[in-house]
């Protein structure tokens, strides 16, 4: 007998693809997961801030927690706490809610006919398609950026204790663009947060360039900037690299939605997306659930409405915005940038940092920082919007 085709068929098994086929299958929806290796582990660090997390995520999917704080030209504390997920205990968590969910192997390689190919040569369909698939949106046909904008990072991990130089203890060093590493030319901050189990993470970060800093320099920079403060990773440090775009094009292929960093989800401002996708992950599902009798197109529909209402996709504009006005901002003047934007109260750089669909907030914001610019920076601020993309760096 035929299998009955999946009504909701996910491609991508990571966080944000994982959360939303259980959240799928637990109102009852038929539903396939596909991804290329399901049962490989995941190496890489989730953070986040606390408050973006669903309330109904077990408290011990946290691996730490931890005031945040910024130094630009002077410290800051950020008024809120930074959260590090406990990456184990997520995926098992999130493999728990698969129980009633197809997982099946494969590669996704493109969209078409109502049908996901997979690069074996089968065919799946389903009455909704999601890509789930990260950054490289294995089902996305559109025009890419002809060089993306990259977040890159080169991280170590260390002992809470030869951390506690740059990374006091309760306390989550969310950028420091102290040139410690004694370079000039294109700025990078220093990344500090707590693991749990009396460790943290040291990371030089390039928030956002056209092509992303290279690895070498990066890691030239850290191991530089720790030596200033008197610190050395020890020989068998555990390493992570970081790598993708901040620049995506939104995801809007006719049949398929985009969800998770390939809707994209990701903040161009803090590379941040796990915690708004296990967020939205049931309000998707029960966008589906609901209008799926209504046919395939209501009910993909529902599901972009609940990913993309009005305001977050005027939000996702202005983010853009001010991703470009980073880009193209001569590299001495980006701490002064970051300078004005921590000193503005706390509800203005909550809603920037935090507030997807509410773009009265984030006017409010773009506002006051423009009110506290000087002249100049006003200027780098604006001339973004009226012009092309920034042109690649050298």
């Amino acid at each position: 007998m035929r299998r009955a085709d999946p009504e909701l068929l996910v491609v991508g098994g990571g966080p944000a693809g994982r959360a939303l086929a259980a959240a799928a299958a637990h109102r009852g929806l038929r539903t396939t997961l596909v991804d290329p290796t399901p049962d490989a582990p995941w190496r890489i660090t989730y953070g986040c801030w606390a408050a973006e997390l669903p309330p109904q995520l077990p408290c011990n999917l946290l691996a730490a927690t931890a005031a945040g704080r910024a130094v630009a030209r002077t410290e800051h504390r950020l008024g809120w706490e930074y959260a590090v997920l406990d990456v184990p205990a997520l995926r098992a968590h999130l493999d728990a809610g698969l129980a009633d969910v197809d997982v099946r192997a494969g590669r996704a390689v493109g969209f078409g006919g109502g049908a996901v190919r997979l690069a074996d040569g089968t065919q799946v369909r389903a009455a909704v398609v999601v890509d789930a698939g990260g950054h490289r949106q294995p089902l996305f046909s559109g025009p890419s950026p002809r060089c993306a904008a990259e977040q890159t990072a080169y991280g170590v991990v260390v002992p809470e204790r030869d951390a506690a130089a740059l990374v006091e203890p309760g306390a989550a060093l969310f950028m420091d663009w102290r040139q410690d590493h004694g370079e000039r030319g294109w700025p990078t901050f220093l990344y500090g947060v707590p693991l749990g189990g009396g460790e943290v993470l040291l990371e030089e970060t390039s928030l956002a360039r056209r092509p992303g800093l290279d690895q070498p320099a990066l890691r030239r920079r850290l191991l530089a900037r720790l030596a200033a403060h008197g610190i050395t990773p020890p020989a068998d440090a555990r390493a992570e690299k970081v790598r993708f775009p901040v620049d995506s094009p939104r995801h809007d292929v006719p049949g398929v939605l985009g969800f998770g960093a390939a809707a994209p989800l990701v903040h161009p401002a803090t590379g941040f997306s796990v915690a708004t996708a296990l967020t939205l992950a049931p309000a998707v599902a029960d966008a589906v659930a609901r209008r799926l009798l209504a046919g395939p197109d209501a009910a993909l529909a529902a599901a972009r409405a609940a990913v993309w209402p009005r305001g977050a996709r005027a939000v996702h504009r202005f983010r853009r915005i001010g991703l470009e006005a980073l880009l193209r901002m001569p590299p001495d003047e980006v701490p002064d940038f970051f300078e004005v934007f921590f000193s503005l109260p706390e509800r203005r750089r909550r809603a920037y940092l935090t507030a997807r669909s509410d773009l009265r907030a984030t006017a409010a914001t773009m506002g006051a920082l423009f009110a506290a610019a000087d002249g100049r920076l006003r200027r780098r601020l604006v001339l973004p919007a009226l012009l092309p993309p920034a042109a690649p760096r050298a």
